[in-house]
């Protein structure tokens, strides 16, 4: 069964708990000095704060699956979807072991889809995320008009 992804950018983590813990009546599954999350099932949904994204606010969405098969269902309908993915991989992200890829909506919000396969002790040096993140950012902008150019997915 898929369970969506929403990660969140914050300024404040204990702040963010605070207000998330009461938002969704419960408090997050796991709490580091920079990141929480909730695994929620009603909605179903793991939602993941941190200290670590660009800026406050909505950092990226997902599916996250429970095997290696819904995975490879996950990634089918990626490649239909269209447009650009950047495979990640095996990897190492916000506590846990993952493989992962990402893609760009049209509206160029970051889908990531991924299978964790086991925790960490460490949050992960962000180089793939950073390197999807890079790959994004030169598709959204190539061909681009001016105007195109200055919006939120293309600045520096």
């Amino acid at each position: 069964m898929k369970r969506i992804h929403v990660h969140v950018g914050v300024e404040d983590l204990e702040q963010s708990i605070g207000f998330y813990s009461a938002l969704f009546a419960t408090q997050p599954s796991v709490v580091k000095a920079d990141y929480a999350k909730w695994m929620l099932d009603d909605p179903r949904v793991n939602f993941a704060i941190s200290t670590r994204g660009k800026r406050p606010g909505l950092d990226h969405l997902g599916i996250q699956v429970e095997s290696k098969d819904e995975l490879g269902d996950v990634y089918a309908r990626l490649r239909r979807a269209g447009g650009t993915i950047v495979e990640q991989g095996q990897t190492t992200c916000c506590y846990a072991e993952s493989e992962k890829s990402w893609i760009d909506d049209p509206a160029g919000i970051s889908w990531e889809t991924f299978f964790t396969t086991g925790e960490s002790t460490h949050y992960g040096d962000g180089t793939g995320e950073r390197g999807a993140r890079i790959a994004h950012e030169k598709v959204c902008c190539e061909g681009q008009s001016a105007a195109a150019a200055t919006s939120a997915c293309c600045d520096t």
